[in-house]
């Protein structure tokens, strides 16, 4: 099977209808590119919020389905596209998730997965907001095969890109919102990057499937007098054998395009069969914090 995906690469501003309308002209646009799979950054509808804890900010949320989903499910149909969104979720008063709806080319929520993995990192306060998820690894039949959902922080970490691949998936979608703390930029910046780019292309290599993470862009400043985070954009595609196929800059609002062939993940599996050789019997520990215990 064959697809186009697309990766929005875009900058917020600090109105999220503004930035809903941004984001379905820029589907329009991927899909008038011949994309069939449209995927945006994490948290898209506003700035970076969890630069500081507010509960002024909760207010932010929404029910899913709710009225982004409602518009993006819109120009879903319209399209034929199949849309992943990344939003914040108001399950219930006072509990909140960071999740990824995927809207179908009907235009009707299709899935959710909800973040697992929560930071709480200087500028990154998302324990302060979000319940980690309880929708488990999820890979989500569409038009174009199975398609696997984790979020930005989910990155870092191989049981999950490992378990979303276990349930079928071909591609794995990384909705993202990462930067630098700009004091650090000179000395770690390059090295940040780069090891956030190499641990994606791990996750392709050992489990011979796409990745595709998207970030944003942008100097984003919860005050005028703070340092803020500068996301570093640079969203890209690896096939199932590490290589990136497609990268977008560092500091641009960007459509970054690439035709899928999923048939690269038959091919790279009969040569690097890490699926079969996996000694699951061996296993066990990996479900203690550490050491056995």
């Amino acid at each position: 099977m064959k697809f186009k995906t697309a990766l929005i690469q875009m900058a917020m501003s600090a109105d999220p209808s503004a930035n809903l309308h941004k984001a379905v002209q820029k589907i329009r646009e991927a899909a008038n590119m011949g994309a069939n799979v449209i995927c945006l950054p994490e948290l898209f509808r506003s700035p970076y919020f969890c630069q500081k804890e507010d509960a002024e900010f909760f207010n932010l949320a929404e029910p899913i389905p709710g009225p982004s989903t409602e518009e993006l499910g819109k120009v879903a149909a319209e399209t034929k596209t199949v849309v992943i969104a990344s939003l914040f979720e108001k399950r219930a008063p006072g509990l909140y998730h960071n999740t990824t709806a995927l809207i179908g080319p009907d235009g009707k929520l299709a899935g959710m997965y909800r973040k697992m993995h929560i930071p709480d990192d200087p500028s990154y306060y998302e324990k302060y907001y979000f319940t980690p998820g309880d929708l488990g690894y999820r890979a989500f039949d569409t038009s174009a095969g199975k398609i696997g959902v984790l979020v930005c922080w989910d990155q870092w970490y191989p049981e999950a890109a490992r378990l979303t691949a276990l349930q079928g998936a071909n591609i794995l979608f990384y909705p993202t919102a990462i930067g630098w703390h700009p004091h650090e930029k000179a000395q770690y910046g390059a090295a940040q990057r780069d090891a956030w780019r190499t641990v994606q292309r791990g996750h392709a290599i050992a489990n011979g499937v796409f990745v595709a993470a998207v970030n944003r862009v942008g100097h984003e400043k919860p005050e005028p007098s703070a340092p803020g985070l500068e996301f570093w954009g640079a969203s890209f595609i690896a096939d199932p054998f590490g290589v990136v196929v497609a990268e977008a800059s560092t500091d641009e609002e960007e459509i970054l395009l690439h035709e899928i062939d999923t048939a690269r993940v038959e091919e790279t599996r009969r040569n690097w069969p890490f699926l079969r050789d996996r000694r699951i019997d061996t296993y066990g520990g990996i479900t203690e914090r550490f050491g056995g215990k």
